[in-house]
């Protein structure tokens, strides 16, 4: 043992386990108040957060909520939402967030499988809810979000005790504790599994701490901003937002749906520096009626994640006053872990190879130990030529604890000491990550792998195309040949000769779509399209 090492030991004055707790208990002993929420005619300051998490968590205590029990939360971004994500864990609880869009099935499968002890839910969604635990096998507490500026046409009574009456049943005395172990489970976010049965990721405090200052440092977040809660915070905790913003003394404006409209009007009343959302709510902003958009008094800032987005989107954007940044994570990394980071010398390329560079998935985030793309069979890591494609593997402390009672699921995603996301890429020269497809997605036609996002790029090129969605069809000569589904631009109507002729002009012949559907595109509450749904409807098209 060397001189570093002896009498030198952790102790409680010099090691204090990581948890994002300290953030609320920090802005509201700095800044008591300060706005920190504000929804509708509802503004809360930091002091009034902080006693209604406190109240809140001594409520939940008091009907036996302790260590290791599961609160499961169905909300739109409200406060209440907002709130769980600190109010749960002063418990020693774990927050289960839940998808709005979800049918009583799932529903169902994820209250029973995450053992849950309490649902929180928006009475807006009383339809499946009620469904699902009509089917429950054992009794929960439910706790009614009753909204005033839902729809009160569609809000119907769920439980028997409701969100504010419960909370105020609590102390806000109550001597919560932060938790002894930095590794304590903190939240429980199922991914949206196309096929069986969803998957509970469970993140760790020491996670959601680093996730926390690793964004605010990759995204140069400012102390004082006004942030835009358009990514659901059911979707990997708000890619974490809500446990961020407190740490910089920011705003958080809630916002219960996505309204286009609307997002404009709070841009301009609330001075709104950031937001996060995924490409279809960038293209929806960008598409917009023009007596629908405002001019933005000053450069407003993006994170945009989800399905790679066209480079088209930059432009778009840029034109409107909004800056973009692209970030690529998923539900098992707490949300992003790799950005586009720009390098100066890139701008002296013209705009489209900007925006071409903009739309890579890009390079590690500060709190992220590695990312790389690598051949899986081998584990060998792929050559930085930007052709050769590997499967991107992630290692690090924002890599979830496993999959909530899945050991062998757990153990096949972490093989040989890396996460393997799935995510088929290419290292290019500089070192910057592209995706080319997931693994599922990508065509084989003729012996020929086609990258699905490389046409749909090509296509939202096209002045009539709002979004593209392309998958395998069967061809009996070929095995697979690339199908593609638009929707189209309001009053601008375009035929399937003139797409196809369209991507003939940039495209090898054999990755050009052999047949294009119009439609309205399906697609998941965070704006990610239903790919599986497409290869459905792919298969029966003659």
């Amino acid at each position: 043992m060397n001189s570093y090492e002896t009498n030198l030991s952790k102790n409680k004055a010099n090691f204090v386990p990581l948890s994002p707790l300290s953030f609320l208990t920090r802005v509201k002993d700095i800044y008591p108040n300060y706005e920190a929420i504000v929804y509708e005619d509802r503004k809360y300051k930091w002091k009034d957060v902080y006693e209604r998490c406190v109240k809140f968590a001594s409520a939940l205590t008091k009907i036996g909520i302790k260590k290791g029990d599961t609160v499961s939360f169905l909300a739109f971004n409200t406060p209440e939402i907002f709130e769980a994500h600190y109010s749960v864990p002063m418990t020693g609880g774990v927050l289960n967030t839940i998808n709005i869009r979800l049918d009583a099935k799932t529903i169902l499968y994820i209250l029973e499988h995450s053992e849950a002890k309490v649902l929180v839910v928006d009475r807006q969604l009383h339809v499946e809810v009620k469904k699902a635990l009509n089917s429950l096998k054992k009794k929960i507490t439910i706790i009614d979000i009753n909204d005033k500026h839902a729809d009160q046409s569609k809000l119907e009574k769920i439980g028997d005790l409701e969100y504010e009456e419960f909370l105020n049943t609590g102390n806000k005395d109550f001597d919560w504790k932060m938790p002894d172990d930095e590794w304590q489970a903190i939240s429980l976010s199922y991914t949206s599994g196309t096929t069986g049965n969803p998957k509970g990721v469970v993140y760790h405090h020491r996670g959601a701490y680093l996730m926390s200052t690793g964004s605010a440092t990759a995204w140069n977040m400012p102390n004082g901003l006004n942030f835009l809660t358009i990514v659901p915070m059911f979707h990997c905790n708000g890619w974490c937002y809500p446990w961020t913003v407190p740490m910089l003394n920011g705003r958080t404006i809630c916002l219960r749906n996505i309204d286009i409209k609307k997002i404009f009007e709070l841009i301009e009343k609330y001075n709104i520096t950031h937001f996060g959302g995924a490409p279809i709510v960038l293209n929806m902003i960008t598409g917009a009626a023009e007596n629908d958009k405002r001019k933005l008094k000053q450069k407003v800032y993006v994170l945009t994640a989800g399905a790679p987005p066209p480079s088209i989107i930059f432009k778009k954007m840029k034109q409107l006053g909004f800056e973009v940044m692209h970030v690529y994570g998923l539900t098992e990394t707490y949300g992003h872990v790799t950005q586009c980071a720009w390098n100066d010398d890139w701008n002296e390329f013209d705009e489209d190879k900007q925006n071409e560079i903009k739309a890579r998935q890009g390079v590690r985030y500060p709190n992220t130990e590695g990312i790389t793309v690598m051949n899986p069979e081998t584990m060998k890591e792929v050559p930085n030529d930007g052709k050769t494609i590997g499967e991107i593997m992630i290692k690090g402390n924002v890599v979830m604890k496993g999959y909530f009672k899945d050991k062998e699921a757990t153990e096949k995603a972490m093989k040989d000491g890396w996460f393997h996301s799935g995510d088929l890429a290419v290292m290019h020269p500089d070192g910057y990550v592209k995706i080319q497809d997931r693994s599922k997605d990508i065509i084989i036609s003729g012996g020929e792998n086609i990258s699905s996002i490389e046409i749909e790029n090509t296509l939202a090129k096209h002045p009539s195309v709002s979004i593209a969605a392309v998958v395998a069809k069967p061809d009996d000569k070929w095995g697979e040949v690339p199908c593609a589904f638009i929707e189209i631009v309001k009053d601008k109507p375009a035929t399937e000769k003139e797409l196809i002729s369209f991507c003939k002009e940039t495209l090898a012949n054999f990755k050009v779509p052999k047949k294009i559907e119009f439609c309205d595109l399906p697609k998941t509450s965070t704006g990610k399209i239903q790919k599986f749904e497409l290869r459905k409807k792919a298969k029966e098209i003659k």
